[in-house]
């Protein structure tokens, strides 16, 4: 370990050292205040004789003259065990539920190692959440990385508790875990994850990481590898099947440009980093399914949209990199409609490999196109209907009308407790709306499946008229 008093520079979160020789990249450092306080940094970036240093706090107290700084000659690892499920840990991996250290089993490199892309495996296997928006029209499939596009004020948070405590794989008893992290979130916050997990008893199978606002903001760029750090070793050494939910990637985004502006590196888009895509994929692309492992890691990412902006750097890129979006509406959170998923912009390019016949049920894509477009034609009628007047349409216009409203409030509301299996819940409660439409509109699901799972409804609907 070598110890330097060579301190020339500090500017933010950022501490520069000279004359520095067999440093590495993302190596721990020990900076020994004039005080004599001891606080944690991490290498940023090495040149030639110049090392950049982002400290884990604030700088108050250093100074250029008595500060020293001591290189570790390792890289920051966290200490992993099955003992971390039912645990709370703050975003440095420390225990925030006043329960004593976690015993390590073994200590891991948070940064991990990229899958190799021969040793991918295709995502597959259904994960039922109970929300029929996601199951029958977006449907999550162990493996896959799905973002969820939010925005300010909407109630994403509801929606991530209730997944997680929701989350499982129907007719398989295998182990599931779910690893928590939350980036830059309110102490409100915090404390509404914990007392809904303790309250019903998720908290038994999950691991919490929560990074709050007022910690450092260099905090927020370990917390998300810390979590996945726990995912792989509980999914790929000990065979379970994790979701990693992890909100707020907008929070994480940036704290990357404050510590990029601190660097006085040359701006992107909208003053973020141009190498924020690389860094994004570190995080989401280590998700998915190995050969010859039986564990897999499945991610779901919160980011709220700054302005409702999809078109925003963030949620551009993040778009680039994962496998489809949820995307939440305000429009729909104005109705007061729970949760406020809009189903038309959204998708799950890896659904088909996780639905039909053996998965969820042999219907499943044909009802999923055809709720698809009765809500679109719906949807496009209330604009016309705003200019002509409801009266100027024709009957069939007038049904798809009405179809769009009890889609939203019968479809896409549900409880924040309640949990809708696939079959009863989600698709045939798709078939029961459907039956509000003439058959031959029913274009895009077979006539053997009408027969088979929408009969029912039919008759039932002229035996009442």
């Amino acid at each position: 370990m070598k110890e330097y008093k060579t301190v020339t520079q500090i500017a933010g979160p950022l501490v520069f050292v000279s004359d520095v020789s067999g440093v590495g990249y993302n190596e721990l450092v020990e900076i020994m205040l004039p005080s004599g306080e001891k606080r944690m940094g991490q290498v940023l970036e090495t040149s030639k004789h110049v090392a950049v240093v982002q400290i884990f706090g604030p700088t108050a107290g250093l100074n250029t003259t008595q500060t020293r700084v001591k290189f570790l000659g390792e890289t920051m690892k966290l200490g992993v065990s099955t003992e971390m499920l039912g645990r709370v840990f703050d975003g440095m991996g420390r225990p925030r539920d006043k329960r004593p250290q976690v015993v390590p089993e073994k200590r891991v490199d948070i940064n991990g190692a990229a899958i190799n892309p021969f040793s991918r495996d295709l995502p597959r296997d259904f994960i039922q959440t109970g929300i029929s928006t996601i199951d029958g029209m977006n449907t999550l499939v162990r493996g896959q990385k799905l973002p969820i596009f939010s925005g300010s004020g909407l109630p994403h948070n509801q929606l991530a508790v209730q997944i997680a405590r929701q989350a499982r794989v129907v007719g398989k008893k295998e182990p599931f875990a779910v690893v928590f992290a939350a980036v830059g979130i309110t102490n409100e916050e915090a404390s509404f994850f914990m007392k809904d997990f303790e309250r019903t008893g998720a908290l038994e199978r999950a691991v919490l990481f929560l990074n709050l606002a007022d910690d450092p903001s260099v905090e927020r760029l370990i917390t998300p590898r810390l979590a996945l750090s726990a995912a792989e070793y509980l999914a790929y050494e000990k065979d379970m099947h994790v979701l990693v939910i992890i909100t707020d990637m907008t929070n994480y985004c940036e704290a990357l440009r404050e510590v990029a502006a601190a660097r006085e590196e040359v701006p992107g888009r909208r003053g973020y980093p141009g190498y924020m895509y690389t860094d994004l994929s570190t995080i989401y692309e280590r998700a998915g399914r190995i050969k010859g492992r039986k564990g897999t890691v499945t991610q779901l990412s919160i980011l709220t949209m700054p302005g409702d902006d999809i078109t925003h750097p963030i949620a551009d890129l993040t778009g680039y990199i994962t496998e489809g979006q949820i995307v939440l509406g305000r429009d729909l959170h104005r109705k007061n409609i729970y949760p406020p998923v809009d189903v038309l912009p959204c998708l799950s390019r890896l659904m088909n490999l996780g639905i039909g016949k053996d998965r969820t049920r042999e219907d499943h894509r044909g009802v999923a196109d055809q709720l698809y477009a009765a809500y679109a034609t719906g949807r496009d009628l209330r604009s016309l209907s705003a200019v002509v007047g409801e009266e100027a349409l024709s009957e069939a216009d007038r049904q798809y009308l009405k179809f769009a409203d009890v889609f939203e409030q019968r479809f896409i509301r549900q409880g924040k407790d309640e949990d809708r299996n696939i079959d009863t819940g989600t698709l045939d409660l798709g078939w029961e709306l459907m039956a509000a439409l003439p058959e031959a509109e029913l274009k895009r699901v077979k006539k053997e499946f009408i027969e088979k799972y929408g009969r029912k409804y039919r008759d039932g609907k002229k035996e009442a008229g």
